[in-house]
């Protein structure tokens, strides 16, 4: 069965797309259950925002070093 989508959010970027990556195959291989297939979606779902995050991260991250500005933790930009 499908891990729960819990601890996703500790992931970095290389492990939630590569794990995204092994989801996304074993569901296009058919072979899972009804139930264990819904499991893999919602992981899959999680996984796939995750590496959003990180993304937005990033770009928030270049924009700034871009614009001169200090970006926060929070991926908040702050002006100085």
């Amino acid at each position: 069965m499908a891990q729960s989508t819990t601890g996703v959010e500790a992931l970095s970027y290389e492990e939630a797309r590569d794990e995204l990556v092994r989801v996304v195959s074993e569901l296009e291989q058919g072979s899972t259950s009804l139930e264990d297939s819904i499991a893999l979606w919602e992981r899959g779902e999680a996984l796939a925002r995750r590496c959003e995050e990180w993304l937005i991260g990033a770009k928030a991250r270049l924009d700034a070093a871009r614009a001169g500005a200090v970006p926060t933790t929070t991926g908040v930009v702050d002006d100085e």
